[in-house]
């Protein structure tokens, strides 16, 4: 449907390489003694003029060492690396508020602790705000080995779908997901927000309702290392999923189909439905439990259900090994647990539960 609207109604980015704006790179850090001089560096290496590029970070009362490794980085640095403290701890969306008045930059772009971007990251980003259109852009994120190789292409077979349907929504307007760890939007289109709201989710549709675009910019790559930790993954799903949930009710007037039909659409459809995606899921697999005794095809769908649970688990135990993963039990088990992670983030909402701080991705 999305590509069907794309090719009826294409709404492209006048993009310019030669656009340069000044950029202040935006970072929040809680105890990343492990990884944060390795994204200073990976920073200071980036292919755009330093006279034009700062970098601002905000550690949220670490203790491990992380402020040492930023002042000692900073000191010898080819352009401005700023230290900023928050106590008490807050989390992410408040430190980031506290950032912004401190920013010279035109652009501000925002970056995880860990996050390692293609030394050409900036300029690509940078070069679709040529467009005064555009408020905001985001990158792409791919997985990558220990090393820094790529898992095949780079990405999950989730990944590649969301990847394709950021194409198409920018060929109609603007994107409903984006990859916080390689972001960045116009300075004066920001606005700050709550402590308990998520800056990933929220502020691109703050940019919405603002009268911008919201788009994606390929090229603009980020390389993380890929999670190996199921646990990991499945609490990182739930607290991403719930946090969702909240910034989908405090923006539930972008769902007016009467304010913005298409985008209202994409939102509804994109988001809210996913995470909603395991009630029509359980009703199925109820159904064909029932209806398995009257045979026929029937019977051949409770038995399908059963094999793919079966593949699912299996994909599970053999994570937990340290196994590599086959498409054949990598998909239903990462299936299985987006839905499951959805699922407890509905009753985590429903129960008016919130998560504001983070803690240091595992993997």
């Amino acid at each position: 449907m999305a590509r069907a609207v794309a090719t009826l109604r294409p709404n492209p980015v006048n993009t310019n390489v030669d656009h340069q704006p000044k950029v202040s790179i935006l970072i929040a850090a809680y105890n990343e003694a492990k990884d944060i001089e390795a994204t200073l560096q990976n920073k200071l290496a980036l292919d755009y003029p330093s006279d034009k590029l700062e970098i601002l970070v905000i550690s949220d009362e670490s203790d491990d060492g992380t402020d040492d490794i930023i002042e000692r980085v900073a000191s010898s640095a080819r352009f401005p690396v700023r230290l900023f403290r928050q106590i008490p701890r807050q989390g992410k969306t408040a430190g980031l508020n506290t950032l912004m008045p401190e920013t010279n930059g035109e652009v501000i772009l925002f970056s995880d602790a860990n996050s390692q971007w293609d030394f050409q990251a900036v300029s690509k980003l940078c070069s679709n705000f040529a467009d005064p259109k555009v408020g905001y852009v985001t990158g792409k994120m791919v997985y990558v080995n220990e090393d820094g190789s790529l898992i095949g292409d780079g990405c999950s077979a989730y990944m590649k779908y969301e990847n394709w349907l950021r194409e198409q929504e920018t060929r109609i307007g603007s994107v409903v997901g984006v990859d916080g760890g390689i972001d960045g939007m116009r300075k004066e289109l920001y606005q700050p927000l709550r402590a308990d709201q998520l800056p990933d989710f929220v502020q691109p549709l703050k940019v919405v309702e603002q009268r911008y675009r919201v788009v994606y910019e390929p090229q603009a790559l980020l390389k993380e290392e890929a999670l190996n930790d199921s646990d990991s993954e499945f609490s990182m799903r739930v607290r991403v999923s719930l946090r969702a949930l909240w910034a989908l009710k405090d923006m539930r007037h972008l769902m007016n189909p009467f304010q913005d039909p298409v985008f209202a659409w994409q939102l509804i459809s994109h988001k809210m439905l996913r995470y909603a995606a395991f009630i029509p899921l359980a009703t199925l697999a109820l159904a064909t439990l029932l209806l398995a005794p009257a045979r026929g095809i029937y019977t051949l769908a409770f038995l399908g259900l059963v094999i793919f649970l079966v593949l699912a688990w299996a994909g599970h135990k053999r994570e937990a090994e340290g196994q590599s993963l086959s498409v054949i039990y990598s998909v239903p088990y990462y299936f299985m647990l987006l839905n499951i992670a959805s699922y407890k983030a509905c009753i985590a909402f429903l129960k008016g539960e919130k998560k504001i701080i983070w803690n240091p991705r595992k993997g």
